[in-house]
């Protein structure tokens, strides 16, 4: 017999401090891009969504991608990605 296994995670991570600086017109670019993050570590997306202040992500792991090191590997390359291409001008960190 095989074992299958399904967990959804609801994944939510703000911005240092609460500041407000996802601005709306480039908040898609960033969902885009922590979307191709999740498809490299062969996680799926089910949702992606935030405000000015915060995300929210709704995936599965795959079964040797651990939470922590997801929610690291996410929060680490975003923020690089946002200050290199300054997208979100006053962002400073998660």
């Amino acid at each position: 017999m095989s074992t299958y296994t399904q967990i959804c995670y609801h994944i939510v991570f703000s911005t240092k401090a609460r500041q407000p600086t996802l601005k709306a017109e480039r908040r898609a670019d960033l969902f885009r891009y922590i979307w191709g993050i999740l498809k490299n570590r062969e996680s799926h997306l089910y949702r992606i969504n935030g405000a000015k202040d915060h995300v929210h992500i709704l995936t599965s792991l795959h079964p040797c991608v651990s939470l922590a090191n997801l929610v690291k590997d996410v929060k680490t390359a975003s923020s690089l990605w946002i200050k290199e291409e300054s997208v979100f001008p006053m962002f400073s960190n998660w």
